[in-house]
């Protein structure tokens, strides 16, 4: 087929940048013209393609949310789960569709929660398909109802400031009525699925090149747990900590990343830390993960083979957690306490590792970006 012009739209955090950069990059290697919108310090993650910046559309740094958002204080809670959603997700979209609108474009690939660039493309009245970057939502009718009254109206106060129409419904109204993209297999699923939507595995570009830590050798022979709050909810008290604390002195070796937080105090002579390390690095020599529940790093665990204690953090990490625990590759736990227990469970019960196993051999057959831009240009074919 021919050269395409399609802009890629990615809300400017780091989860959501690995998996709309990887749908990207593959883009540009098929020779299609990709104009990548997200925010100033993500831009160098979509080579290739040209970058289109948040100028209407307020840019941040997702490490220091509140500084441009201070509603959302320490992001946890119910009060900064709604801040989030009013002033970042609803609260940019009209600005992020005007942003949009300067560009040309033939298709767009957007991010599930960047509803401005789908609103751009309702208005050019241009093919749109949905990346769905954290697990599918799937309301059911009472939860649809009272979903539309408690954020309906910030949601009509978004479409009609670029000059649409309410559309009525929960988040879910807000995918592609053509293509969906969920990450994941359709075993981790626990909603209804909806009829266009196409599971792709897991969206991942390749890791940059990083140096290892001087540590590393220690990981041989050893029985090693990696600790992760991913890179958004990175306060080490969190989980970071208590993990420490629980895990002290048992006979893993405990690796722990800080997603560039700092971490403050002495280490037991079983853990190792840095701020970063590539997952699919340090994954192939771990036995369990120990998370909060993103999906990416989930499905990068699965994608492994490697099972995982969850202790869920806000937003969509419940979600994360209810579906690998259902799935039967994952313990979940509300809180750390009782996280040394559960670890010893999980690496001592061969059924958490063989289901892990199962479904990382399913999360690589469905196939990744390939795939997804596979069932992308099959779409402009049909158009």
């Amino acid at each position: 087929m021919g050269e395409q012009r399609i802009l890629v739209a990615s809300l400017p955090f780091a989860g959501h940048v690995g998996a709309m950069a990887a749908v990207s990059g593959e883009l540009v290697k098929r020779g299609h013209h990709v104009v990548a919108y997200t925010g100033a310090k993500y831009a160098h993650r979509f080579e290739g393609a040209e970058h289109l910046p948040w100028r209407r559309a307020p840019d941040f740094d997702d490490a220091e949310l509140n500084q441009v958002f201070p509603a959302i204080g320490d992001g946890k809670g119910m009060r900064a789960n709604f801040a989030n959603v009013r002033d970042v997700l609803v609260g940019t979209g009209a600005a992020q569709a005007k942003d949009v609108l300067e560009a040309e474009f033939d298709l767009v690939v957007t991010d599930h929660l960047a509803f401005g660039a789908a609103m751009a493309a309702e208005i050019r009245n241009v093919p749109w398909v949905t990346v769905a970057v954290t697990p599918l939502v799937a309301s059911s009718p009472p939860v649809r109802m009272v979903s539309s009254l408690i954020a309906g109206g910030m949601f009509d106060r978004m479409r009609a400031e670029v000059g649409l129409k309410p559309k009525p419904g929960a988040l879910e109204a807000y995918y592609s009525p053509e293509l969906v993209l969920a990450q994941g297999v359709p075993e981790l699923e626990t909603v209804r699925v909806p009829r266009q939507v196409r599971f792709v595995g897991r969206l991942i570009s390749p890791a940059a090149e990083r140096d290892l830590p001087s540590w590393w050798p220690d990981l041989d022979g050893r029985t090693v747990v990696h600790v992760t709050q991913g890179t958004l909810e990175t306060d080490p008290d969190d989980l970071l900590r208590p993990a420490i604390e629980a895990l002290a002195h048992h006979d893993a070796l405990v690796v722990c990343t800080t997603g560039g937080a700092d971490y403050k105090g002495p280490l037991p002579s079983n853990v190792r830390m840095a701020p970063f390390i590539p997952h699919d690095l340090l994954l192939q020599r771990t036995d369990l993960m120990v998370t909060n529940g993103g999906w990416g790093g989930v499905l990068a665990a699965l994608a492994a083979g490697v099972p995982l204690v969850v202790v869920p953090g806000e937003l969509d990490k419940a979600q994360a957690a209810h579906r690998v625990t259902r799935a039967g590759a994952a313990i979940t736990l509300r809180k750390p306490a009782n996280l040394r227990q559960a670890v010893d469970r999980v690496l001592s019960e061969a059924r958490h590792r063989d289901r892990a196993r199962e479904l990382g051999r399913k999360i690589t057959a469905a196939g990744g970006a390939a795939t997804a831009v596979d069932l992308v240009e099959e779409l402009v074919r049909r158009r």
